[in-house]
């Protein structure tokens, strides 16, 4: 275990206070991050991204880890390794992504190893997890495919890939391009893929079955569905590993699965 801080009540808040934070973690008790994403949201997300997953004893890759919640979350599951990464988060002067996630670290006190490396820097070297999280990056990638090919490079069982996504009421596959700040006036959101091409991409780079569900902050019924989540599962993965796919979740591959994925 991680030793925890010896840190008063005040000075940690202090501490806390430096950083903009992304997560809301709660490092003790009634002593939560002022994260952009609040705690009963990240419980929900948690939920739906990791719940059909039995971690026991499994090894876990977290692309993009940021304040580290879901390495976090993986390791309380039972992960026997969690590797989380990132490069822009951490390195950058104002989100101190770094600095935020080894704080939480050490106050929750969970074993959770850390290699400061880009998406497009990663390739089999790296080794090969049971789950790899790709949460929150495809779309801010200027060539994506390149980086899904690598996310298959370190998966051995199930690649899991959230992402914002578009072009919904199209059935061929397709992805729009966002030049500039067109989406979100954001200069680092390049891709809305819609799931014809994620599941067909995903077919093409070797994952057998690919499932997928609605985001749950973005469902149909609240007038929205401009993020997916897609499990994309090995040929040789163990059925015993993801053996909890809800009512939520489709399998692509099935008869008429594509069918309502309109925006």
């Amino acid at each position: 275990m991680t030793p925890r801080t010896t840190l008063s009540d005040q000075e940690l808040l202090g501490r806390i206070g430096r950083i903009t934070w992304f997560h809301s973690l709660e490092l003790r008790p009634g002593l939560v991050t002022p994260g952009a994403k609040s705690l009963a949201v990240l419980r929900r997300e948690e939920e739906a991204l990791l719940g059909p997953f039995d971690l026991r004893g499994r090894s876990v890759l977290d692309i993009g880890a940021w304040n580290g919640a879901f390495s976090f979350a993986a390791r309380r599951r039972g992960a026997a390794r969690v590797l989380a990464t990132d490069e822009f988060a951490w390195t950058h002067p104002v989100y101190k992504g770094r600095e935020a996630f080894d704080l939480a670290q050490a106050e929750l006190g969970l074993e959770v190893e850390t290699l400061q490396i880009d998406p497009t820097r990663m390739d089999e070297t790296l080794g090969r997890f049971d789950l790899v999280l790709f949460l929150g990056v495809f779309y801010h990638l200027f060539d994506p495919i390149d980086v899904l090919q690598r996310m298959r490079a370190v998966t051995c069982q199930v690649l899991l890939v959230e992402t914002h996504q578009d072009a919904l009421e199209r059935a061929e596959p397709a992805m729009v391009f966002y030049p500039g700040r067109t989406l979100a006036n954001d200069d680092t959101n390049w891709w809305g893929p819609n799931p014809p091409l994620m599941l067909h991409l995903l077919r093409q780079i070797g994952f057998a079955r690919i499932y997928y569900r609605d985001h749950p902050h973005y469902l149909p019924a609240e007038g929205s569905r401009t993020r997916g989540i897609f499990a994309a599962i090995l040929p040789e993965a163990e059925p015993a590993m993801y053996a909890h796919f809800g009512t939520e979740w489709r399998d692509l591959g099935a008869a008429g699965a594509m069918r309502d994925f309109r925006p």
